[in-house]
């Protein structure tokens, strides 16, 4: 915000076109040596094996030869997660195993996690996938692919952009690189930064305080309260980031779908998870869901085992947990019971109860979401019922003030004006009038989040820690 991102376009804007791209790659990996200096070789490295994998691929003639270089490749990503993220929890798992069985356990140093393996492992799946099926041919040049996979507005959190959709703005961007761009994505930037700053950390000061409490100490009261307060803080915090991510690209020539449609004004689970984290949807959706026959399958067992695994292993790619297992089949069961009779009997019910009865689903979700294991899950589960605890005053007029905002901008789309406002927001096409509006209120948002920086303590994104 103070040193980085002033100087990096300071310098990006006054190059040349030529020079763009190698300004941006050098940007990139010094804000991934910052964040990780002791993983940045190993991406590199593992980047250059790729490109160099899947090009001798894109070379091949024979089906069977080049799905083998595919597999290899695809191993190679799917091996990085399993080492780096998954490692630890499976030893966990299988050393527990052993001590119930009254067996030694194995010794295990615990493997660090590099930031954002989740989503540029993903990124480097699409690119073999894309080019094995003859969607999109490869980059001639290595450093363009690396620019594609550390491109550092999207590089930690995402969103996940799949190969085929930024292909040609690797390349080019000429078309992109216009004022009005800048200026929106300058205003999307800071609408995110003010979501994040002025809103999800405020709002995480309570809920911090909720969930490090001894659970069997909160009443039903708080215990809800802190819950909807949590859903409201991770919508906020990461709808954030990836408002600043696509903005920041939008500055730099780049178009990156968005993210986040109003999640919470959801009428089933299904439409949810079109409306939240929309790249990981469609990456599971494309890459998974669909090469195992997605809805074109001979039974309506085999559509809800698709459901059930694809939504298994998306829990799973959350973090390696039992807490975030059990999330993925939560959504995956309300996934199988909606195509089993929920939708048939939502459509006797009016929108704002579908509404209503599908945030609460999400919210309760929320519990294997943030709580640290499944007997702390399990335990606050209980405390959502009626109990006779007694919790001291967490909550002041300060929360209920960010609550209340929180709960208004997150449902604001039920309603015509609301949804008019989301697009007067998020539009592309401003008059002059509406750019200078634009200008002011991004200014004072900006000024307002780095004053909130500066006296708050530091509050790293959620999505930082998959």
């Amino acid at each position: 915000m103070v040193y980085f991102l002033p100087i990096f376009l300071l310098v990006y804007f006054s190059v040349g076109k030529k020079l763009k791209n190698p300004v941006l790659l050098l940007a990139s990996i010094f804000f991934f040596s910052w964040g990780a200096p002791r993983f940045i070789f190993l991406l590199l490295a593992t980047t250059a094996i790729d490109f160099y994998l899947v090009r001798w691929m894109s070379q091949q003639s024979d089906a069977r030869k080049k799905k083998r270089i595919l597999i290899v490749s695809l191993a190679l990503n799917i091996g990085l997660l399993a080492v780096f993220k998954y490692a630890n929890f499976f030893v966990e798992g299988f050393n527990e195993l052993l001590y119930q069985l009254g067996v030694q356990t194995i010794g295990w140093t615990e493997i660090a996690l590099p930031i954002g393996i989740s989503f540029f492992v993903f990124e480097s799946i699409t690119y073999a996938l894309d080019v094995y099926r003859g969607d999109q041919k490869p980059l001639d040049n290595f450093f363009n692919y690396l620019l594609y996979i550390l491109l550092f507005p999207k590089l930690i959190v995402g969103p996940i952009i799949p190969y085929r959709t930024i292909a040609h703005q690797i390349t080019d961007r000429s078309a992109f690189e216009t004022t009005d761009n800048r200026l929106n994505g300058f205003y999307q930037f800071c609408i995110g930064l003010a979501k994040k700053v002025l809103i999800a950390n405020q709002i995480g000061l309570y809920t911090k305080i909720i969930f490090e409490m001894d659970f069997l100490q909160l009443d039903a009261f708080t215990a809800w309260f802190g819950l909807f307060a949590f859903a409201f803080q991770l919508y906020f915090d990461f709808s954030g980031y990836s408002d600043m991510a696509i903005g920041l690209a939008k500055m730099l020539g780049f178009t990156i779908p968005e993210n986040f449609n109003s999640p919470y004004i959801s009428t089933s689970i299904t439409e949810f998870w079109t409306r939240w984290h929309i790249s990981l949807g469609k990456w599971m959706k494309d890459y998974l869901y669909i090469p195992l026959g997605g809805n074109r399958v001979s039974s309506k067992k085999r559509l809800y085992f698709n459901l059930g695994l694809v939504f298994l292993l998306s829990g799973l790619w959350h973090g390696a947990s039992w807490n975030f297992v059990f999330w993925g089949i939560y959504h995956g069961i309300f996934m199988i019971l909606e195509r089993l009779f929920l939708l048939k009997f939502y459509e006797r019910v009016g929108r704002i109860l579908r509404i209503a009865i599908t945030f609460m689903i999400v919210v309760t979700g929320y519990v294997f979401f943030h709580t640290k294991g499944l007997d702390a899950a399990f335990t606050y589960f209980g405390q959502l019922l009626p109990n006779d605890v007694v919790t001291p005053v967490i909550f002041d007029t300060k929360f209920y003030v960010f609550f209340i905002v929180a709960a208004v901008l997150s449902f604001a789309g039920i309603l015509k004006i609301g949804r008019y406002l989301e697009t007067a927001l998020y539009t592309d096409k401003q008059t002059d009038s509406g750019h200078l509006i634009a200008t002011f209120a991004s200014f004072v948002l900006l000024v307002l989040s780095a004053s909130f920086l500066v006296a708050g303590d530091f509050n790293p994104f959620i999505y930082f820690q998959f």
